[in-house]
């Protein structure tokens, strides 16, 4: 066994899982936690696997008020879907309790860890591939939103404060660079003109909520591909999943942040800025997607917004990127020097890919109807 599995093993014994420990790995692709696949067998050879996850602390200062909203949001999506269709309730995600009964435990070396169900059959995408999985997973995130749109935000709590306050962002960048002390701020002269340009803009949804023109709502508030479970043969998405940052927000927030993952046919840190685009097929597929399966709820103003709040939530993405650059890279893993400059600049080319088709965009929103 090598030492990753030990450690592994060593904190799946904090959490009440039945069998034995055969083997483990670590999952990569986040940005934020730590993430081990365990695997155990029962006693008839049956192998089962498990997610064991360690809640980044100095993201969420507050684990336990993570946990209690995923507790809360999972039972309550549990219990909706059990009551609709029962055959369907193991395709949810499940909190493995630790053995005092706890959600969350202090692992063998430290650190506040968690264990989920794991979905077979399914994987997830970073990129996406096709209209399919675009629509699947716009849909995936609608009827999460479905689920919980009777569950009152207020019973959840804040655990990240002003996360989707797009002028807070705004404000926390310009103290970044007037402290400037990594000295990186000459690199970024252009992105932050471009981003400087564009500050009138980064108030209006807040404006909107505010004057009570729009809902507070049970949102996800990281709806990128790779949280969505996809079924390896249909395409389908099976399930939505990383909850941590699940609290009050606004719907808009939740399909914004989808249209900046899945319409470009690059990753989020492309260097060859020519390859980023808004691919203006995904984004249909996203708005059928996600609007059948939200439409019965939202406001006629939430959708009129949709095509705004993607280029909204990008930039606002790209100016977490770039303060987290100007900083030192504290926030987001980091694999080279510059990645997260990389990544705001591949941001701020899909805001501008946004902008130049987002008449069209428009139109075909308020054009959509229910199939």
């Amino acid at each position: 066994m090598t030492d990753l599995a030990r450690r592994i093993a060593k904190i799946g014994t904090c959490f009440a899982i039945e069998g034995r420990f055969v083997d483990g790995r670590e999952i990569e692709s986040g940005y934020i936690n730590t993430t081990y696949l365990a695997s155990y067998q029962d006693e008839k050879g049956e192998v089962s696997r498990y997610i064991l996850q360690r809640i980044n602390e100095h993201v969420f200062t507050d684990p336990q008020a993570v946990m209690q909203n995923i507790e809360r949001v999972t039972e309550h999506i549990r219990e909706k879907i059990y009551r609709e269709d029962p055959q369907f309730s193991g395709q949810v995600l499940k909190l493995y309790p630790g053995h005092d009964g706890a959600s969350c435990v202090t692992g063998p070396a430290g650190g506040i860890w968690r264990c989920y169900n794991f979905i077979e059959g399914c994987r997830t995408y970073d990129v996406v591939e096709n209209t399919r999985q675009a629509y699947e997973a716009a849909k995936a995130f609608g009827a999460f939103q479905e689920l919980v749109s009777d569950l009152p935000a207020e019973h959840l709590a804040v655990t990240i404060p002003d996360f989707h306050d797009t002028p807070a962002r705004y404000r926390r960048l310009r103290e970044v660079l007037e402290k400037d002390s990594h000295a990186r701020a000459a690199a970024a002269k252009e992105e932050l003109e471009f981003i400087e340009e564009r500050a009138d803009l980064m108030g209006l949804l807040l404006a909107h909520l505010k004057a009570g023109r729009l809902k507070e709502r049970v949102t996800h508030n990281d709806t990128k591909l790779n949280n969505v479970m996809i079924d390896q043969e249909t395409d389908q998405a099976v399930c939505v999943i990383d909850l941590d940052t699940v609290m009050p927000g606004l719907g808009l927030y939740d399909f914004g942040d989808l249209v900046r993952c899945a319409t470009s046919p690059v990753g989020e840190d492309e260097r060859e800025l020519s390859l980023v685009e808004m691919r203006m097929s995904m984004f249909e597929a996203i708005v059928q997607g996600y609007l059948e399966a939200t439409h019965d709820f939202l406001s006629p103003l939430e959708i009129e917004l949709l095509p705004f709040s993607a280029k909204l939530i990008t930039l606002e993405t790209a100016m977490r990127f770039l303060t987290d650059y100007l900083e030192g890279d504290v926030y987001f893993k980091t694999q080279r020097e510059g990645h997260n400059l990389d990544r705001c600049r591949a941001q701020l080319a899909l805001v501008k890919s946004i902008e130049e088709q987002e008449e069209e965009m428009l139109a075909f929103v308020k054009n959509w109807h229910p199939a």
